[in-house]
């Protein structure tokens, strides 16, 4: 857009001086001990092990008996893998969403750090147009001349950055459910490669990523690279959404229902949601993860907890 059209000089919004948000540092590296990209290969596999033990401790200890989905007997005798074997699979999971992370993050470049007013500058004509035409001229001249640098200022800092996050959450979303499904409809996917995951009728924290390796490459790092790459996410921003959307996955098959665990609180996908799907009668619905549910409502495959224990749902023939 052309500020030179604008009605004053676009200058007056940019913030002086600039401040820097609590989760942005000018050095180098975020954390002096690692670079940016070794960050982003390692922080989700660190943050899967702590989560996942904090549940397990919850687990082994019976801490809160009144929040389990199912009773410490049932992950025994219903499902049909071993805690090793889970663990070991996981780690070879792991280890190949650490190598393709590596592979692919080698070729980002390391965080540039370009000079902010500079940056703010090149978005303040757009930040002005829609102040303008949203509140109109008169109005929209007053708010710019009271508040055009802290506008500014916020779409830099926090607007822009969450709707990348955003943008990659519904990204990773529609892949997932999609490549999800699929392996349930296509009955050779399912018996070779997903019904691995489903050998958790009872799922627990750590066995989140119990998954064929054809499946975790295909369903998590693909995904999660694309899902970087639409939404443009610089390599900080990428390790955090990798460790979140991480941590998501362990709290969704955690086995318990916790009204003050923030992802249950804010998102409507959560452990008691995943649960049904890794029952027999639900196997066919629930198939949105790891965020939001809007693609099982949409085509008709979510399944509530009432529907489940009133047996209201049948699965389509054409899908058995």
């Amino acid at each position: 857009m052309n500020s030179s059209t604008l009605p004053f000089d676009v200058d007056e919004l940019i913030p002086q001086p600039i401040t820097l948000p609590f989760y942005h540092t000018p050095r180098e590296s975020a954390f002096a001990s690692m670079s940016d990209t070794t960050l982003s290969v390692v922080a989700p596999v660190i943050a899967y092990w702590v989560y996942a033990m904090f549940f397990h401790m919850l687990d082994i200890y019976d801490l809160i008996p009144s929040a389990r989905i199912h009773t410490p007997e049932e992950i025994t005798s219903r499902n049909r893998a071993t805690r090793t074997q889970v663990t070991l699979f996981v780690l070879l999971q792991q280890a190949i969403q650490m190598a393709v992370a590596a592979v692919w993050m080698s070729f980002e470049k390391p965080e540039q750090y370009p000079s902010h007013a500079e940056a703010m500058r090149s978005i303040a004509p757009t930040v002005a147009r829609a102040v303008l035409l949203l509140l109109g001229e008169t109005r929209g001249l007053d708010v710019l001349k009271r508040h055009g640098p802290q506008l500014v200022e916020f779409v830099y800092w926090w607007a822009i950055p969450g709707a990348q996050l955003l943008f990659g959450m519904l990204v990773m979303d529609t892949w997932q459910y999609f490549v999800h499904r699929g392996m349930h409809v296509n009955k050779f996917l399912y018996r070779h490669i997903h019904s691995v995951h489903h050998r958790l009728y009872v799922p627990y924290a750590y066995g989140a990523l119990y998954n064929h390796p054809l499946e975790a490459f295909f369903l998590d790092s693909l995904g999660g690279a694309m899902s970087q790459m639409a939404a443009g996410m610089n390599i900080r921003m990428a390790a955090f959404f990798f460790t979140v959307s991480t941590m998501k996955t362990v709290d969704d098959h955690c086995g318990y229902r916790l009204p003050l665990d923030p992802f249950q609180l804010f998102f409507a996908n959560s452990a008691d949601y995943h649960d049904i799907h890794h029952q027999h009668a639900g196997i066919k619905y629930n198939f949105s993860q790891p965020f939001f549910i809007h693609w099982d409502d949409i085509l008709g495959t979510r399944m509530r907890r009432d529907q489940f224990k009133a047996g209201t749902k049948k699965i389509p023939e054409k899908e058995l």
